[in-house]
């Protein structure tokens, strides 16, 4: 799922504390930076989201995680 980063989300997000990034998520591997589903990571990355015009791109396995 592909959405907006807007100032909305940035707040909720530091309200809520919440983890959508591979380096919170028990399938990610910090030694290999992989996700350990095959899953590709560069989008999903914590860093990424430093940038506040970033897309939100939600892993296939975040439900799941």
């Amino acid at each position: 799922m592909r959405i907006p980063q807007d100032a909305r989300f940035r707040a909720e997000r530091a309200q809520f504390v919440l983890r959508f990034c591979c380096e919170t998520c028990g399938g990610f591997d910090p030694e290999r930076a992989a996700c350990a589903y095959g899953y590709p990571v560069a989008e999903h990355r914590l860093a990424r989201y430093r940038d506040p015009d970033a897309e939100l791109v939600f892993c296939k396995d975040y439900d799941a995680v």
